[in-house]
């Protein structure tokens, strides 16, 4: 009975992202102030006393008096830093520190929270999360990888793991392993082509471990049924894919359909450890309330702490340590599933 309770509260809470929607403008860019700033910075280069050469040049690099031999430096145009970036920039760290001074909250600009750079990289504490859940999922995988192939006995007549779902978690590793480079390299620099690829990376991740939670869940075993289950919601994760990169990245609509794969997998997952027997199912337990739990500080939004630390930043620390326990539930479901096969062989 009390994990049923727990079974409701993660679905109520996924229940209650559904209802959070994206919004085109923010209070910051909406601001006369901050508009008048970025159209002088256009125009003279400078905001203050802070100039940019790359408000010299157009967009393609060419410099803005057409000379041929003044170009802007090739690294830099691959950095995407140009006018209108540094410009939004300065204008916005400019007229936040008005803000506070008048005693006022920070605001959003763009979408986003006045963060500040380091070396360059747009949100550096959410770049270095990523980067320990990316090295927490190699862990992870690799970990794995040798427990199958090394420690666990193999199949005499194909020297295969007897773990009917290695293939799939290979699979599952190897997506992680992409969502969070992705993630870090969009944390780094905010373009269109790095959020349309991180948003990409991270539904390919989601709808897979739906699929993959089906199949372990309901313990479908038979490649046939696998692929009747597996085909359909394969068919929508790619359409939902092109769709975000071909037709329109709409916010509102990727993050509904998120929550639905999430909080359905959840409930999945949540369900079966009230079910089974599995000696490792405490570590699912604590992986699916800590999941949902987490989404709080997608909900909870606040600004970032210093220019630093926002909710979304947090989330990817709560992430590192769940990382560390589910791959260690994997672990422990293939030791399980093993030695129950390795039974009925004897």
């Amino acid at each position: 009975m009390k994990n049923s309770y727990w079974v409701v509260a993660v679905v109520l809470l996924g229940v209650s992202c559904c209802f959070i929607q994206a919004v085109d403008s923010s209070p910051g860019d909406s601001d006369p102030l901050y508009k008048t700033c970025v159209e002088q910075c256009k125009n003279t280069g400078c905001v203050g006393e802070n100039c940019f050469q790359h408000c010299r040049f157009s967009s393609d690099g060419a410099s803005a008096d057409g000379k041929w031999y003044m170009q802007e430096p090739l690294y830099l145009r691959w950095k995407q830093w140009d006018c209108q970036s540094d410009c939004r920039y300065h204008c916005m760290l400019d007229r936040e520190k008005e803000r506070e001074n008048l005693g006022k909250a920070p605001v959003k600009y763009h979408g986003k929270w006045p963060f500040k750079r380091v070396f360059g990289i747009q949100e550096p504490v959410s770049v270095a999360f990523s980067a320990f859940n990316l090295a927490m999922q190699f862990h992870g995988w690799l970990s794995f990888f040798i427990l199958l192939c090394y420690k666990l006995p193999l199949r005499p007549e194909t020297r295969k793991p007897y773990y009917e779902f290695s293939g799939l978690w290979h699979i599952y590793g190897l997506l992680a392993m992409n969502s969070w480079f992705w993630s870090a390299v969009f944390h780094s620099r905010d373009v269109d082509l790095t959020e349309k690829i991180d948003y990409s990376s991270a539904v390919a991740l989601l709808g897979f471990s739906l699929i993959l939670a089906f199949l372990r869940t309901f313990n479908v075993r038979h490649e046939a049924s696998r692929v009747m289950i597996s085909a359909p919601l394969l068919a929508f994760i790619t359409t939902h894919i092109l769709y975000l990169n071909f037709y329109q990245l709409d916010y509102g609509w990727n993050m509904k359909v998120c929550v639905v794969m999430g909080v359905t997998q959840l409930l999945l997952w949540a369900v079966w450890a009230g079910v089974t027997r599995h000696p490792s199912k405490w570590k699912l337990w604590v992986v699916v309330v800590g999941g949902g739990l987490a989404m709080l500080l997608e909900i909870y939004d606040f600004p970032p702490y210093m220019g630093f630390i926002d909710a979304h930043a947090l989330w990817h620390l709560t992430t590192i340590p769940l990382t560390y326990l589910w791959w260690s539930f994997i672990k422990d479901d293939a030791e399980f599933r093993t030695s129950e096969l390795v039974k009925k062989v004897k």
